[in-house]
Order: C-alpha cells, then structure tokens, then sequence
C-alpha cells in the first residue's frame, strides 16, 4: 500500500511540475495554457515507462480529471441563459445534436472510430477542451482513445483560435447586428476564452451575447456526457473496456453544485476558490494525458481527424448562420 502510495505521488508530482511550468510560460508568451501543458507533457512521455510513476499519471488523467468536470457545475448561471429567450437557445442546441451526430458519420466515412467521432463532435459542439475532458471520461476504454484525445485538444486550440480570428470578420460580412454576431461567435467557436475574445473584439453587446450563449452549451455539457454515457455502457457484464452501468459520481458532482450556485447556497468566495480549483486540477490532467501519449502515435493519425474536426467546425458554423438567417 505504501508503494502504491509513493507511486502515485511521484506521477502526481512529476504533472503538477509540468502543469506549474505550462502555466509559467503560457502566462508568458499569452498561449493557451491547457496546449501548453499538452505539449510537455507530451515531450515527458519518456518518463511514463517507469513504474514509479505511472500509477500518479493514470490517477491524474482519469480519477483528477473526472473531479475537474464534476467541479465545473459551478460555472453554471440559468438566468443568463433564459434571460436570451426561446429562439437563440433552440437554434444552439439543434446545432449542436446535429454536429455531434455529423461527427459520428463522418467519422465512419473518414475510416475512423465512432469512439473519436463522439469525442470530436461533443468537443466542438458543446464546449472545447473541458468537453472533451468529460466525453473521454464516459467512452469505453480503447488503446486509441489517449491518443485521440490528444489530437482532439491540440485541433480544439486550434481551430478554435482560427475561428476567434476569423468569425468577426464572417460576422461582419454578413451584416449581423452585435446581437446576432454575438449569437453566432457564442454558438460556433469551441472554448470559452476565444468566445469572449472574438465577442468583445466587434462590441459589449456582443460579447455579452456571445458570454450568455456559450454558458447555454456549457450547461448543456452533463446532459450531453450523460447520454453518450448510456449510449456506451455495459450491456454485458462479460465485456472489456466498457464503462461502469451506474451514474459515475462526477455527473452527480455537476448537478448538486450546479443547482446549489444557482439557489444561492454557495458562497461568492468558495465558487471563487471551486473555479480555480477546476481550473488548476484540469492542467494537471490535460499534463498527465500529454505523458502517457506518444507524441509518434499522435503524428500516427493522419489526415483523415485534421479534415473530420475541421468538417465539424465548419458544419456548426454554417447551422448557426443558417439558423440566425431562418429566423432573424
């Protein structure tokens, strides 16, 4: 038990360094800090063939991360979200169905697994790296899936900050007003940083809209993860790699924190002190994935994931604007 316990520790300790100094140098440079720990984690892959550390690692990218998502319930604000009305919210979330069930077909189109086409199309429907932290917490056990997730985060930052920098000007060149730019930005980039950034880039109106919408997709998160948890559990007690027949605690977690920031029970100085933790604890995790990937399997995957994440992004994108324009 000892041994185990020092085991732990040292991974632990070896992805929280990683995490201290991805964070250090993305402050830095102003870079997203989840690719940053990613990526040296990656560069640490070595250290994960000894034993004594690959008990923390494993800890830290499965049972760190699934108690980050269940700390993320604190994030979420109802009455900014119904504060938008009926219209906005059912335009979001039809797209972001039919993005996740595009993920899944195309991805069988491209040859790929149904596995990363749920865990892509869940990433940029709902809401980037924190999405796909959740979805990979939930999918059966694959000898692909680490290396998946891997490309899911660095084509999340990516293609996120593509769109940060290019959707004010689609926005714009369509005649949108802030209102509906702001509709658009929340509804079609990935992570919640690029959402503000691109929102308050065209005006406060905007990227109070876009803020509002992208809270709807991230509420949205646990209900998502719940059903691709039931769609991928155990039919069978006899199968390898599933995923447990009960409710995983961190889905619990989510909903009773949620429902008691949303009653007011929660303090403002422990949501305060929850938040960061969330935050802190995903960097450890995101480290830990990136040391127990090889960075040669994640060169391994090809084109085919580069076109599949970039089809999704672009089909969310085009179901928003096709929405705004039905409807507005």
């Amino acid at each position: 038990m000892l041994l185990n316990f020092r085991a732990k520790l040292v991974g632990v300790a070896l992805c929280s360094l990683v995490a201290v100094i991805a964070t250090i140098v993305a402050t830095r440079y102003q870079a997203p800090i989840i690719l940053f720990a990613l990526l040296l984690g990656l560069s640490l892959h070595s250290f994960y063939s000894y034993s004594t550390v690959q008990a923390g690692v494993d800890f830290c990218s499965r049972e760190l991360l699934r108690l980050c998502v269940g700390l993320l319930g604190v994030r979420i604000a109802f009455a900014d979200i119904v504060s938008l009305g009926i219209t906005p919210p059912l335009i979001v979330m039809v797209s972001m169905a039919l993005t996740i069930f595009f993920g899944v077909f195309f991805a069988r189109a491209l040859g790929l697994s149904k596995v990363f086409g749920v865990l892509s199309g869940g990433a940029v429907a709902v809401c980037g790296v924190s999405a796909a932290a959740a979805i990979s917490t939930v999918l059966p056990n694959d000898k692909s899936q680490e290396k998946y997730f891997a490309f899911t985060v660095i084509g999340i930052t990516t293609f996120s900050t593509l769109s940060m920098i290019f959707y004010p000007i689609v926005a714009s060149y369509l005649g949108f007003s802030d209102e509906l730019a702001g509709v658009f930005i929340g509804g079609a980039i990935h992570d919640v940083a690029q959402v503000v950034g691109a929102g308050y880039t065209i005006s406060a109106e905007a990227g109070d809209v876009a803020t509002y919408i992208k809270l709807l997709r991230v509420a949205l998160l646990m209900p998502i993860v719940m059903l691709v948890f039931f769609a991928f559990k155990e039919k069978n007690s006899k199968m390898s790699g599933g995923v447990s027949a009960f409710i995983p605690g961190f889905l619990i977690m989510f909903f009773v924190l949620a429902f008691l920031k949303n009653v007011g029970v929660l303090p403002i100085w422990l949501i305060d002190i929850i938040r960061s933790l969330s935050s802190n604890l995903l960097v450890i995790a995101i480290a830990a994935i990136g040391v127990k990937t090889s960075l040669k399997q994640v060169l391994s995957v090809g084109w085919r994931p580069v076109l599949l994440m970039g089809g999704e992004t672009l089909f969310l994108a085009g179901l928003i604007i096709t929405g705004i324009m039905i409807f507005y």
